[in-house]
This record gives C-alpha cells, sequence and structure tokens, in this order.
C-alpha cells in the first residue's frame, strides 16, 4: 500500500495513475479546493477530526467564514481554525492511499493558489535543496530591516516545505511571506511533520492554501490543514491560519511594497529589483534567508557539539538546516550529550538526527 524504495519521479507517476483512478473523488475534491484557492471570502472550512495536536496561540479556536472572521494579529503567529480540526472529506483521504503531491496553477494575477499532498518518506527530497532565486512569486520585492532576522524582510516560501516534498523552483509552491511568517508561522508545524514522518514511517495529509484579500499580490497568510493517515489523526491533526506579517513593518499587500511603523530601530532598505542569492530561500522550504545573499545569523553553530533551539525544543547537529532556518535568538549552544538535553525536555530533531 505504501511503497518505498523507488525513485521519485516513478513514485509521483504512480500517484498520478493512482488519483486516476478515483477521478471522480479528484474532480470534486479540486472544486472545492479551486474555490477556497480563489476566493477567501467564500471559504467555508468544516469537516471532523480528532483532537488537535497543536496548541492554539490567541486561545480558543476561530469559527471562521472570511478574513473578516480571523482576529487582528496580536503577536502571536498563528490561530487555530474551527476547533483545530482539518476540513478534509472522505474524497479527500480516498486520495491518499498512496503518496502524492498536487500543485495548484497560478491564478490570473499570478498567484500562488494551493498545494495538497500526501506526504511521507517517498516525497522527501533524496538531493540537495537547489536553485530557486529564478523565482519571482507575486508580490515579491528585496526589502531589508536592520532588526528583522537576518534583515531581510521576505522570504520565497514553500506552501509544501521543501523537507517535506522535495521541490525547488516550482512556482506554484513558492509565495511572498515574512520572515516572521516563514519562521514562527510555518516552521514549527512543518518540523513537526517531518518529526512525525521521521519516527513512525507513517503519512501525513496535507494542505496549504494562501489567503488573499480580492486582488493583493501578497497574501495576508496561509491556512494550513494536517491529519495524519496511519494513525487516523491521532499523532498529526491540526487546522490553522499563518498571518503573514512582520513586527515593525507595514505591508501594503496589494503590491508588495512595505515601510518602517517606526516602533522599532531604522535601518530599512526600500524594496527594489531583486538582488538575491540564487540559492536564497525561505524557511518555508527549509532554506535560508529568502532573497538576499550573505545574511547570517550571529550565532555560530559550528563552534558547539549540538545546538539547542528554545522555540521547537529540538535538538540539532550544527549543520542542521533548521538551525539556519531558525531566528538566532532562539538558538544556543550545547556541548552536553543529547540525553542530558532530553532531560531538559528538548527532543532530537528528526531531519539531522542528533
Amino acid at each position: 500500500m505504501w511503497p518505498k524504495g523507488m525513485s521519485k519521479l516513478t513514485r509521483k507517476a504512480k500517484a498520478v495513475r493512482g488519483a486516476a483512478v478515483a477521478v471522480l473523488a479528484c474532480v470534486l475534491a479540486a472544486a472545492a479546493f479551486f474555490g477556497v484557492a480563489q476566493n477567501a471570502g467564500g471559504f467555508l472550512p468544516g469537516g471532523t477530526g480528532s483532537a488537535g495536536q497543536a496548541q492554539s496561540a490567541q486561545g480558543s479556536a476561530v469559527d471562521w467564514h472570511s478574513l473578516a472572521d480571523l482576529p487582528a494579529y496580536a503577536g502571536e503567529p498563528y490561530v487555530e481554525l474551527e476547533g483545530n480540526r482539518p476540513s478534509f472529506t472522505e474524497a479527500d483521504r480516498a486520495l491518499a492511499s498512496h503518496a502524492f503531491e498536487e500543485y495548484e496553477p497560478l491564478d490570473h494575477l499570478g498567484r500562488t493558489t494551493g498545494a495538497f499532498a500526501c506526504v511521507g518518506f517517498e516525497t522527501m527530497p533524496t538531493q540537495e535543496r537547489g536553485d530557486i532565486g529564478s523565482v519571482h512569486p507575486s508580490g515579491w520585492r528585496t526589502s531589508r530591516y536592520a532588526w528583522v532576522d537576518g534583515e531581510s524582510l521576505y522570504n520565497r516560501c514553500h506552501l509544501i516545505a521543501h523537507h517535506l516534498s522535495g521541490e525547488d523552483a516550482n512556482e506554484r509552491n513558492l509565495i511572498t511571506g515574512t520572515r516572521c511568517f516563514n519562521t514562527q508561522g510555518m516552521l514549527p508545524f512543518e518540523e513537526r511533520m517531518g518529526d512525525y514522518i521521521e519516527a513512525t514511517g507513517n503519512h501525513v495529509l496535507l494542505r496549504v492554501t494562501p489567503v488573499y484579500d480580492g486582488d493583493d499580490l501578497v497574501a495576508r497568510g496561509v491556512q494550513m490543514e494536517a491529519w495524519s493517515m496511519e494513525d487516523e489523526g491521532a499523532g498529526i491533526c491540526f487546522n490553522v491560519f499563518a498571518y503573514n506579517v512582520q513586527p515593525g513593518v507595514v505591508i501594503d499587500y496589494a503590491t508588495g511594497e512595505n515601510w518602517s511603523d517606526g516602533t522599532m530601530d531604522e535601518g530599512a532598505g526600500s524594496a527594489g529589483e531583486d538582488s538575491s542569492a540564487a540559492t536564497g530561500e525561505g524557511a518555508g522550504a527549509g532554506g535560508g534567508v529568502a532573497g538576499d545573499a550573505g545574511a547570517e545569523n550571529a550565532f555560530d553553530a559550528t563552534q558547539h557539539v549540538y545546538v539547542l533551539n528554545a522555540n521547537t525544543r529540538r535538538i540539532h547537529v550544527p549543520t542542521c538546516p533548521s538551525v539556519e532556518d531558525a531566528k538566532s535568538h532562539n538558538l544556543q549552544g550545547w556541548d552536553g550529550t543529547v540525553e542530558e538535553a532530553e532531560a531538559l525536555g528538548y527532543q532530537p530533531c528528526g531531519r539531522c538526527r542528533p
């Protein structure tokens, strides 16, 4: 049922053939999904699921029908939706008899509209991350602020993280997102799914949908829904909205233009032509700072045996991609043993397996 050991190309081909068998279910699921991606105002998430594993960042979960129903951003990176239960239908779950990845076409404004996948070992990357600097998602600009981690405001954010999908310069999987959105809104959920798959070998049904206001080029955030298949949501179950914001910066979502709100130290660079490194990518992809060459965290991981992330409570080896993704103020060197760190409440990272 869950073939392993085949090439990624073969696996995806099998996924396509499997999906064709359930063509009616595909049509019904795609029709509902397109409605969500194209019209945030008409989105009506629902469905059933087990109690969520993610803790709410803003108290009780939100029953929402449009952007107007979401609480205003108040410092927390995400909010739970609909009881923290994903809105997958039985038809959606029927598609997950095998690993697959589907990336919806760009809309008439060139905006990324969504991704739907059943991720597992079969979809994870088998080679190093590639060049994504050639992709310019809608609303993309290069802006720098001294108080932003790595200084670059925007990242090329993968809807489905690179370490879950192996996707590189896929324009259907990249959106313009802030560093805060990338590392605090999306990354904790992405790492949780990666750790779960590494620990169990199970699969996760995952849908990520950018939510736009009208014809805005930059999404106000994304809805992330996930459900672990083999244990019916016992391991992974969440439905959240991650805010595409950056403290200290005002964003014009219609165009991507941005400016300081005056509450942080000054030091912003104006939005202009993309001067990014070809390999720059967002943390949502399991990469570093998107769109700008040479931005580095002040923390030097190579000086330590291990690195602890106080935000995700993970133990990493210094060369782990998650260390590069993380905000430097969340990292600390650790020269003790893994067992000693575990005694302090940390868990080994599923990506680097310290």
